[in-house]
């Protein structure tokens, strides 16, 4: 892997696609491909567990990595904020960024080994409370959320300089450890936790590579960022406050469905609708990874005062083409798609899976606008995501839903109504170009 550049000392705002030499579209291409990749090891991920564990552990296991996402929000939120800042190089200069990056890396350690802590003393409460049949998984969501914050930190300083490769083999590599580790604790004799546990230790792994990526681009003659460090975090988490809300927001659209259907269907109904909804959400994983791009690119140009409107349209260009043929199969051979994936009792979903392909293909357009506003600094779309995302839940449960279909079918309706709150208007109504804050 290539040695990193240092940051000039007074660098101009970041040009789209010029941070580390790529093209916008080559960029694209290429982290959606990583993505990709890590879609395809996911299905294998749930095709293994879901014959080894069984459709009513199995549920179990969707329903914790169901909740840690959800609850991993701030990740994804200082992920934006921090690709947002190095774009416009507000992180520091000459190496200053990496010394930075270093202190936090060692309060998120030292955060992760407390979350280990209290996770383990009160797993049994974090079990009830989270719904998840496994003490020992619910225990581990606490410093799961601190391993991949660090990790989205990580990721986020990469994007944000443009080392668009290194984040997407991060992706691919971080998925494979997540199936390799997984199964191992599996065939350990560890069962549902053992197959949860796979997905904070492949984040460490993950974690500890960037970070020496990271290493190899640090001046040791860089001057102690001293009091401006905390300060720079301080002003990145106050940044960070409306990506929080915009994400979190994005994270119940996305995930709050799997939840509510256990306490709906029986557990093996559950189990089956949460593998077809993991098959449904190969488009949105797609647009996660294509998100990596989208948030710089758009800061950049707003940065230099050029629309970034070409750049959210490329991105929504890039996710319909992966749409397209999945939405497809989903629609002509659902059954088929179910038995080759997760096994034949997992074919009571089959009528549920177009629904929630055009569902969560939907949604991965609007996860990329949302994207695309944070990066040019709008809020203003909040509100009525808002109303949306809040209203699922209760619809969800509201409703005498004990039909997968029904339940898939108001999952759909819900997607719909926010790309009409979020999508609709913003391709509409461009955001003007405006200067970023230096």
């Amino acid at each position: 892997m290539r040695r990193l550049p240092f940051v000039p000392e007074a660098p101009a705002p970041a040009a789209p696609g010029t941070p580390g030499g790529d093209s916008g579209a080559t960029a694209a291409a290429g982290l959606a491909a990583a993505q990709l990749a890590a879609n395809g090891i996911a299905v294998i991920f749930t095709a293994i567990f879901a014959r080894v564990l069984g459709s009513e552990d199995y549920g179990v296991l969707a329903a914790a990595l169901s909740t840690y996402l959800i609850l991993s929000v701030p990740g994804y939120a200082l992920q934006v904020a921090v690709s947002r800042a190095v774009a416009v190089r507000r992180l520091g200069a000459r190496g200053e960024l990496g010394v930075t990056l270093r202190r936090w890396t060692w309060r998120l350690a030292a955060g992760t080994l407390a979350l280990v802590v209290a996770g383990a003393l009160f797993r049994e409460p974090l079990a009830e409370l989270l719904s998840v049949d496994a003490p020992w998984a619910a225990a581990a969501t606490l410093p799961t959320m601190s391993l991949w914050v660090l990790l989205s930190v990580e990721r986020g300083v990469l994007a944000g300089l443009g080392e668009y490769r290194a984040v997407g083999i991060s992706i691919v590599g971080e998925a494979t450890g997540r199936l390799v580790l997984g199964l191992a604790l599996v065939l350990a004799g560890l069962g549902t936790t053992g197959a949860y546990l796979g997905t904070p230790l492949a984040m460490a792994a993950a974690a500890l590579v960037l970070g020496r990526v990271l290493a190899c681009r640090d001046d040791p003659q860089a001057s102690d960022p001293g009091a401006a460090d905390a300060a720079r975090l301080r002003e990145l988490l106050r940044e960070a406050v409306v990506p929080i809300v915009a994400l979190g927001l994005i994270a119940v659209l996305q995930n709050v469905d799997v939840i509510v259907v256990r306490h709906q269907v029986a557990e093996v109904q559950a189990g089956a609708y949460a593998a077809a909804a993991v098959a449904a959400k190969v488009v949105v994983w797609t647009a996660i990874g294509v998100a990596l791009y989208l948030i710089p690119e758009a800061a950049g140009r707003t940065a230099a005062g050029r629309v970034a409107r070409p750049v959210l349209l490329r991105a929504c260009a890039v996710v319909a083409v992966v749409a397209a043929p999945a939405l497809l199969a989903m629609t002509l051979a659902p059954k088929l798609v179910l038995r080759l994936g997760f096994g034949p009792s997992y074919e009571v979903a089959a009528g549920a899976l177009p629904l929630l392909g055009v569902a969560m293909s939907v949604l991965a357009l609007t996860y990329l606008t949302v994207n695309y506003l944070l990066g040019v600094g709008s809020g203003r779309f909040l509100a009525p995501l808002a109303v949306v995302a809040l209203a699922e839940p209760v619809l969800l449960l509201g409703g005498s839903l004990d039909r997968l279909t029904s339940f898939a079918a108001v999952v759909l309706l819900v997607q719909l109504a926010a790309a009409g709150a979020v999508l609709v208007p913003t391709l509409l109504r461009a955001p003007a170009a405006a200067p970023a804050r230096a």
